[in-house]
């Protein structure tokens, strides 16, 4: 089936636990397409059960890409994703595959779709240093030497904001440019808005919630906790983002006696709670272009968007 001058790719968002990899799957059954990650955190090999990947059957059932392809020692940026997802997205166009963008990072979809700024890699020995002054300085002393670097990113951020507090300073020193002159360079879009179908699930707050704390305690029964246990004895880096992923720090204390499992579990899901509330209000206010539609709608509206019939759909 010949996609010149349709949709050129469907993109799925939603909060955690909306239904969204069902949708993808589901699609790609029908339509022949490549589900391709558009999550932070599934990323990550090491976190299958704990980040709700897909599971090596449903992988097996349709084409899957950038799920479990990042060690848990790297910091998967957004710039590393987008070129990945651009290799892949040309892997989909030769083989005249509908692309399927599905996952819940805001900041991955909006690289995709708008761009990303043209920073460069930061150098291993940099990222350490600057890491390095922050665990033995705290975050106060590195908000101040920001601020003498690049007083723009120091006043913007908040001053305990210890992530993007680093990565400001590491690309001052890294390049010797301030991280707003490369944001003003940026990337172009991978997909810009044109013949692009683009919707959030729009889930049920309380019954999401509901979902998001039966989930959680299916990944402690499915072995989540094991994965927690081998990643913990990495002894990595605790500003990563496989570290910060929910549930993986409360799990940590639990493992290291501090807390409770059930105190753990609860954490990992109050946590988890306030990331979907997050994705609410950041979709709504970022990327307003997506279409908002309820899980049980959603299949209808996407496979109505790719008929001929709409002048956007699959031949």
């Amino acid at each position: 089936m010949s996609r010149s001058g349709q949709t050129s790719a469907v993109l799925i968002a939603g909060p955690t636990a909306s239904g969204k990899s069902a949708l993808a799957l589901e699609l790609a059954r029908t339509t022949g397409g490549i589900v391709i990650n558009t999550d932070s955190m599934q990323v990550y090999r090491d976190l299958r059960v704990l980040t709700a990947r897909p599971s090596a059957e449903e992988e097996a059932s349709a084409p899957h890409r950038l799920y479990g392809t990042v060690d848990a020692a790297v910091n998967c940026s957004a710039g590393m994703w987008v070129a990945d997802a651009a290799r892949v997205l040309s892997e989909a166009r030769a083989e005249d595959r509908l692309p399927i963008f599905i996952g819940g990072s805001g900041l991955y979809f909006k690289a995709l779709t708008r761009g990303l700024s043209a920073v460069p890699p930061i150098a291993p020995e940099v990222r350490e240093s600057v890491r390095a002054r922050l665990e033995q300085h705290g975050v106060e002393a590195l908000h101040a030497e920001l601020a003498r670097a690049d007083a723009v990113s120091a006043e913007r951020l908040k001053p305990r904001d210890r992530t993007r507090i680093a990565r400001a300073l590491e690309v001052v020193e890294a390049t010797g440019r301030l991280l707003s002159d490369w944001h003003r360079e940026g990337l172009p879009p991978l997909l810009p808005p044109e013949n692009v179908t683009a919707i959030f699930l729009d889930a049920g707050r309380d019954d999401l919630y509901a979902r998001i704390d039966r989930r959680f305690e299916a990944m402690i029964a499915a072995g989540a906790l094991g994965e927690v246990k081998a990643l913990a004895a990495r002894k990595l880096d605790p500003l990563l983002p496989a570290m910060k992923a929910h549930g993986v720090p409360a799990l940590i204390r639990h493992l290291a006696g501090e807390l409770s499992l059930d105190e753990a579990v609860a954490i990992g899901q109050l946590d988890t709670r306030h990331y979907a509330k997050r994705q609410f209000t950041w979709f709504r206010h970022q990327l307003p272009e997506f279409e908002w539609v309820r899980p049980e709608a959603a299949m209808a509206h996407v496979l109505d968007s790719l008929s001929p019939s709409t002048g956007r759909g699959l031949g």
